[in-house]
């Protein structure tokens, strides 16, 4: 099992389609039980909030549920639970190294690495620009999926 553990700051955008645009990846795959994926937040603002409603739309646009996700933030003790800490952002990667005590394991990632570019996923809470933030969530995402095949993981 790989688990997998994508975070955001609150937790209510970008982390949970993360969440869902790769639970829906590996369904599609065939290989949604060989995963365990999540996400969460760095800070406390948004806990116990639902997925914004923006963000719930896009996810719909494209046929997926994210009903009953709300909002948590990372704790120390993910960090040896979760092979996979994906932030979407420098500031998230700093908070996660922070909270997590640094990354000796490597565990801790930019998800648009896996796209091939360490660049941020703009913050549609500011942009308003859902769109984009899904384009580069699925590319990453997908991007994250062909890493693991190729390393057995499905």
């Amino acid at each position: 099992m790989t688990n997998i553990l994508f975070i955001c700051h609150g937790n209510i955008c970008r982390s949970p389609m993360a969440e869902f645009i790769m639970k829906d990846l590996v369904k599609k795959a065939g290989v949604e039980d060989r995963f365990h994926i999540a996400s969460a937040a760095t800070s406390t603002e948004e806990i116990g909030n639902p997925v914004y409603p923006p963000a719930r739309r896009k996810l719909a646009e494209h046929g997926i549920d994210c009903a009953g996700k709300t909002s948590r933030q990372l704790v120390q003790g993910d960090c040896g639970r979760y092979d996979f800490l994906i932030g979407m952002d420098k500031m998230n990667l700093r908070n996660m190294r922070r909270i997590c005590g640094g990354n000796a394991d490597g565990k801790l990632y930019l998800l648009l690495e896996f796209a091939g570019r360490p660049d941020s996923v703009a913050d549609p809470w500011y942009t308003g620009d859902f769109e984009t933030a899904w384009q580069d969530i699925l590319e990453g995402c997908q991007g994250l999926l062909e890493r693991l095949r190729a390393e057995g993981r499905c």
